[in-house]
């Protein structure tokens, strides 16, 4: 039998690539795509000045809190074990002994001491908590948070818990680790966990005795997995984006011809359980939905897709005439960030429908200091006020106004969140103000509209829609990803090289997704979406007769 041990990272996501990990043993090493490299170097620079915060903590408490600093993992754990058996009250990077006999391994940025054991916390490198804009009067607030300094849990009526399933399986696998050492501060079925986000304003305090028996369940299956008692295989999911194994379970799908290359997730299972396992059945399906069709895409949808995925469609339209809302003014908007760090660029590109000779002009407000920074309030501020001002403009001349954004859920959060973190500083509107706008029929979402007006096989993307529509983007390297790695070097984040002239690569890359928006609605209120196929030509041909 394989022997395998299970880390943290190994508790989440793809079962099958789990699989693949453990599979043969020159493979587990495969390298990692750009994008999971930054990542993991973002949060590894995160987790080190959160660590250093908390040192400096209780630097005036001579003993109160140790630094595991170790060069190997043998030379960690042994500090790690001493310092417990001290008592020491914060060990700060700490490592657990491997568990061979139960296939487990783990580190905590913190183990706390609290009464006779110990307590995980860990750091991760997304917000873990939203702000509670007005609690309502007499309800108890369901969320607990300490104070970074010590562990002191009290209410909190001014956040609420953003929870992920992997923060709290890890918190989970620890406290299962020092269950087994006999250094947990509680039973287990009572125990709680610490977060810290991006923000590591406070510790979030995640109680885990309820959710004891979901974690062995789910530990037990995939131990199994990793030892190769249970079989995987090979679906599209939306982790396969970032999976350094995608390019051998894509050559896999594609062979088998696999229907999760068109469908995903719940329903994609309900095709399979109803004999439907390849792109080419679904394609030439006749008959009804199967008995347990749920879900946002409509069965009909799924067999077009499939039908586009055969011959090689990239777009097909819903409706005869594709319908786009217009205006006399446009504004065309697309924001950059970086992570959850913050929102460093508002791009726009203004079009006067009403003067052929106002020049379209693209303007970008950005800040070029390192993320977090208060200057990314002034550029949002910035950019706020402009809006407004070109909208007023326009309702003084009579004019229709509109703003256009493209997948409005990363716009409106950077929105709203740029209200709520920079509240008070100059030109900074209010929370109710953007909910106000967004909420507005002058803020568009071109995506929705995409939605609405096509079948998309290959994805709603922009960078997979625009270029239907005759657009392309000036740099071949363009896009989000690629875009992080550009700007740690256009402000020298985190040590990164400094490279000023990604700023300008990026400033170019921002100027052409606006640019891309504008092309796209202009195209879709052409006679030239026409050429299109249409769906309904697609499904009469499974038609009987």
């Amino acid at each position: 039998m394989r022997s395998a041990i299970l880390g943290a990272r190994n508790l989440t996501g793809c079962e099958h690539r789990l699989a693949l990990d453990f599979t043969v043993e020159q493979e587990r090493d495969a390298a990692e795509t750009a994008e999971a490299n930054r990542r993991i170097d973002a949060a590894q620079a995160h987790r080190r000045a959160v660590i250093d915060r908390i040192r400096g903590f209780q630097c005036g408490r001579a003993g109160a809190a140790v630094v595991i600093e170790a060069p190997d993992h043998r030379g960690r754990v042994a500090a790690t074990q001493e310092a417990m058996s001290a008592g020491v009250e914060w060990i700060l990077n700490a490592t657990l002994p491997t568990d061979y006999d139960r296939g487990r391994r783990g580190h905590s940025e913190v183990l706390l001491r609290v009464g006779d054991g110990y307590l995980p916390i860990i750091v991760v490198n997304h917000r873990v908590t939203t702000t509670v804009a007005q609690p309502r009067e007499g309800e108890i607030p369901t969320l607990q948070t300490s104070p970074m300094f010590g562990w002191h849990p009290e209410p909190d009526a001014t956040r609420a818990f953003r929870s992920q399933r992997r923060d709290v399986m890890r918190l989970a696998h620890l406290a299962a680790m020092l269950d087994d050492l006999g250094q947990l501060n509680v039973p287990r079925e009572e125990c709680v966990g610490g977060l810290i986000g991006l923000d590591a304003d406070c510790m979030v305090v995640v109680p885990l005795g309820e959710g004891t028996e979901d974690y062995d369940e789910s530990f037990a299956r995939r131990l199994a997995i990793a030892k190769g008692q249970i079989p995987t295989q090979s679906r599209k999911v939306s982790e396969c984006r970032s999976c350094h194994w995608w390019p051998r379970c894509e050559a896999e799908l594609i062979e088998r011809r696999d229907v999760s290359l068109v469908v995903g997730g719940n329903q994609g299972a309900v095709l399979r359980d109803a004999g439907i396992t390849t792109v080419d059945q679904l394609a030439n399906y006749r008959g009804l939905a199967p008995v347990d069709w749920t879900g946002a895409i409509a069965f009909n949808d799924t067999i077009v897709s499939a039908k586009c995925w055969v011959r090689d469609i990239p777009l097909v339209r819903r409706l005869e005439r594709p319908r786009v809302q217009r205006a006399d003014i446009e504004v065309d908007v697309d924001m950059e960030s970086y992570s959850e760090r913050g929102a460093y660029m508002w791009g726009t590109l203004l079009t006067d429908n009403t003067d052929a000779a106002r020049p379209v002009v693209y303007r970008p407000f950005v800040t070029w200091e390192p993320l977090p920074t208060t200057d990314e309030g002034r550029s949002f501020a910035e950019f706020w006020s402009w809006l407004m001002d070109e909208r007023a403009a326009a309702h003084a001349a009579g004019k229709t106004f509109a703003a256009y954004c493209y997948s409005q859920h990363a716009e409106n959060r950077w929105l709203r969140g740029s209200a709520d973190r920079f509240a008070g500083m100059p030109g900074i509107p209010s929370r109710q103000t953007i909910d106000t706008f967004i909420a507005s029929r002058e803020w568009v979402d071109i995506f929705e509209a995409v939605g609405s007006n096509f079948i998309c096989p290959k994805g709603k993307g922009l960078k997979r829609i625009a270029p239907v529509a005759g657009f392309g983007w000036r740099d071949s390297e363009a896009s989000g990803e690629a875009s992080m790695e550009w700007y740690a070097a256009a402000v020298a984040l985190d040590g990164a090289a400094r490279d000023e002239t990604q700023r300008d690569r990026l400033l170019m890359y921002n100027e052409d997704d606006v640019q891309a928006t504008k092309v796209l609605r202009e195209w879709m209120a052409s006679d030239d979406v026409l050429a299109l196929p249409f769906a309904p030509d697609l499904l009469a041909e499974n038609l009987p007769g």
